[in-house]
């Protein structure tokens, strides 16, 4: 379950509940939600290759009917085509100098676990 990612702040802490708290930008959860964002920006990209997250630099989660996860992160393009539908583990980092892309994205997954449902509202890269 996703939730296991999640700490919850001591009732001493500054945090309110529902608050955004920050998390471990290596966790399982964090690395699932960049994944889906990657995704979710693939599918609306014009651009011929697929992207694959290559850095993840910030995360926070907030526990709001489910998990929303925002994130500030690298993704770079990859040597894959997106017509031939690869799996993005497969996929290694573009190395033609010319062809090599990186852009600086910020997402907004949210998760809901028990619903199977995942909704990639807010997607910016540059």
């Amino acid at each position: 379950c996703v939730v296991s990612d999640i700490h919850v702040p001591s009732p001493h802490s500054t945090l309110k509940p529902g608050s955004p708290i920050p998390v471990n930008t290596d966790s399982p959860g964090v690395r699932k939600a960049a994944r889906f964002g990657v995704y979710r920006y693939n599918n609306s990209s014009n651009d011929l290759f697929l992207f694959k997250d290559s850095q993840i630099n910030k995360a926070m989660v907030q526990i709001v009917r489910g998990l929303k996860y925002m994130l500030h992160m690298e993704i770079k393009r990859t040597v894959c085509e997106k017509r031939e539908h690869s799996s993005l583990d497969s996929c290694h980092f573009q190395r033609k100098k010319s062809l090599q892309k990186m852009l600086r994205c910020y997402f907004e997954v949210w998760i809901t676990p028990w619903l199977h449902k995942v909704h990639v509202p807010v997607v910016h890269c540059h």
